[in-house]
């Protein structure tokens, strides 16, 4: 089943959120995101609704084996895309944006075969330009 894109941008950011953090509130993820509260409230319920987050009583948010699976995934092929990218020249910034925007639509297929091209550039000892 093919997972819409919002909802793989916010696992994502919650994912990077509880490892900056180690907790996270909606209000991290309202302020990381740049969303209003009830949009972001929407969102949580949904994923929460799909087993993908829990909330604790005090308002924490916490992936569940299923959210962190697909948050790993997305945040892996935001990561060597982003980085693949960067050795190629582009400026971080960009690099960045379009990563996020190719980690959702990229075929398995390519995707393994850009983190093979990934892993033998850090083989070769070129990690200076290299996450």
């Amino acid at each position: 089943m093919k997972i819409r894109e919002a909802v793989e941008n916010y696992l994502e950011k919650i994912y990077i959120e509880i490892h900056k953090k180690g907790k996270v509130r909606q209000a991290d993820i309202c302020s990381a995101m740049h969303y209003s509260r009830p949009t972001v409230s929407i969102m949580l319920r949904d994923l929460r609704d799909k087993g993908y987050i829990h909330i604790d009583e005090k308002g924490f948010l916490s992936l569940t084996e299923k959210g962190t699976e697909i948050a790993g995934r997305v945040f892996e092929r935001h990561c060597i895309i982003a980085a693949v990218l960067m050795f190629w020249g582009v400026t971080e910034e960009t690099a960045m944006e379009d990563a996020c925007k190719i980690e959702h639509d990229i075929s398995d297929e390519s995707f393994e075969s850009i983190r093979k091209y990934y892993q033998n550039i850090k083989k070769c000892n070129h990690t200076d330009k290299m996450q």
